[in-house]
């Protein structure tokens, strides 16, 4: 599903209005209808006191029809207008008169008016502001904000919550609507997947407002949704006369004394991923460990029992996924220099792999074309270096991106996994994920999918897909805080079995 920018999104509108024939009332009132279809089958009449919060331009427009729709089924409903500007959108004006026939009179909200009482048993709607939005507030309008906020009533913002900017983090976070759902009309937006701004709404749902299918589909967008339906067109289903070198070999490269389970984590979940050959290359202290512990597993050890001090090896691995429990040894960045320099086969690279790339910032110009890179926040830092906010890191991770030609994974509750000025947002995946192992397990995944034969892209855009899967379904049968690493492999064969599954 592509995410478009508020440019994009009023391009859509419009050529919705004229192709449909339709007046832009006439597509407001159905986004109306659809929020009130959305409300009405969730509260069934139910004796609620319902605050509607409106702005003065097409946001507040729709609070308007939605009061008006709202109150034809006679639910108890306070209208305000925030009166912050003597101009009013044609389509704004058009509702508050269908709200004068029916002998409805908004409340209007003045500089000098204290926000109205709200209890928390009732509900909030907030139409103040919409995606146009692109200064704070005024200070007065900042106030009722915040009072909305302190209410502790159930929130509910139309298409985006008020004070929040579809490009940029605001600048005062109190003036923003803390909703409990955002209904996002037609397209989801980027602010909600952003660590900065995702925290404004507790979750969100998309409303389909008609919207012409035909000019989503081909206007240009750099960032997708990634859900089920996107990935299940990447999946490569297995050939009936295969074998276990149809599915590629995975050399993980890692692991060092007291961090061998690191690279046993990447090891299994890389054959449960699919590969069908996994070797891990260690320090001799992992050796009777993973032969004990993982029989489905080869191992090459280097000659030093407790880190690697060397990389050499006789096979020919189909992807290499290194630095997993590998340190920062000066011998073992040595080693892993001299591998770097002499490698052709794909990579994936984490952890102590990345820390290794960090601090020898050369290194990253041996990289291979598509090389994947999966580091958690601290570890993005020390690679690009620090951001002001989620919108400047995006930015600099797309231009580290594009200057060298690598995919880099951006973890968090959305992962992101940018190429270029591509974005793919993954919808999977929950807070129990952040745990001991989880990412070194994403690396297994990742390059289990690489051996197999899936491009770098797709195997990382399937892999974070898979793991955040992986994550859901045990925590279905667990619980946020006793899931673990290991369980998310125990889950990998559930996140492929569900893709088939109706939902």
């Amino acid at each position: 599903m592509k995410i478009l920018n508020a440019k994009q999104l009023k391009e859509a509108d419009d050529f919705t209005i004229k192709k449909q024939n339709i007046t832009s009332v006439e597509l407001m009132e159905r986004a109306a209808s659809q929020i009130f279809e959305w409300i009405h089958s969730r509260l069934q009449n139910a004796p609620v006191t319902i605050h509607i919060f409106c702005g003065v331009g097409n946001n507040g427009g729709d609070g308007l029809a939605l009061a008006r729709l709202l109150l034809k089924e006679n639910y108890s409903v306070h209208v305000y207008i925030i009166n912050f500007s003597t101009k009013r959108s044609t389509d704004f004006l058009v509702n508050y008169d269908r709200l004068k026939k029916m002998n409805v009179w908004p409340q209007v909200l003045n500089k000098e008016d204290e926000l109205p009482a709200i209890l928390k048993e009732d509900i909030v709607i907030d139409a103040i502001f919409g995606q146009g939005l692109n200064r704070p507030p005024v200070n007065w309008v900042a106030t009722i904000i915040k009072g909305i906020n302190n209410s502790n009533a159930f929130v509910v913002a139309v298409d985006i919550p008020s004070g929040l900017y579809m490009e940029a983090v605001p600048e005062d976070k109190n003036a923003v609507i803390n909703t409990n759902y955002t209904l996002s009309l037609q397209l989801p937006k980027l602010p909600f997947f952003l660590p900065d701004t995702g925290v404004f709404t507790n979750d969100w749902e998309i409303l389909d407002i008609g919207l012409d299918e035909t000019f989503i589909q081909e206007i240009s967008s750099d960032i997708y949704l990634i859900g089920k339906a996107e990935v299940i067109n990447m999946y490569k289903p297995r050939e009936k006369f295969s074998h276990k070198n149809t599915y590629g070999h995975v050399l993980v490269v890692g692991g060092s004394y007291g961090k061998i389970g690191a690279a046993m984590l990447s090891s299994e979940a890389a054959l449960n991923s699919g590969a069908g050959l996994v070797t891990s290359y260690v320090p001799k202290c992992g050796y009777q460990i993973f032969q004990t512990a993982l029989p489905e597993i080869m191992v090459l050890t280097c000659m030093h029992e407790e880190y690697i001090s060397e990389i050499k090896y006789d096979i020919k691995p189909s992807v290499v996924a290194l630095g997993m429990g590998l340190n920062i040894k000066p011998v073992t960045v040595k080693a892993f220099r001299s591998f770097l320099e002499n490698i052709e086969t794909p990579l994936v690279i984490d952890a102590d792999g990345l820390n290794i790339l960090a601090k020898e910032k050369d290194l990253i110009g041996k990289l291979a074309p598509k090389t994947i890179l999966t580091p958690h926040p601290g570890e993005l830092k020390r690679l690009i270096g620090e951001w002001k906010d989620d919108f400047e890191k995006i930015d600099k991770v797309k231009a580290f991106s594009k200057a060298n030609d690598l995919i880099v994974v951006v973890k968090g509750a959305y992962t992101i996994t940018v190429y270029h000025n591509e974005m793919y947002i993954n919808t999977t995946g929950n807070p129990g994920m952040a745990t001991a192992g989880s990412g070194d397990v994403l690396t297994g995944i990742i390059a289990g999918l690489v051996a197999q034969g899936y491009p770098p892209l797709n195997a990382t855009i399937f892999g974070v897909y898979l793991h955040g899967k992986a994550g859901d379904l045990s925590v279905e049968k667990n619980s946020y805080q006793a899931l673990t690493a290991t369980e998310i492999i125990d889950y990998i064969g559930d996140a492929y079995l569900n893709l088939f599954e109706r939902t």
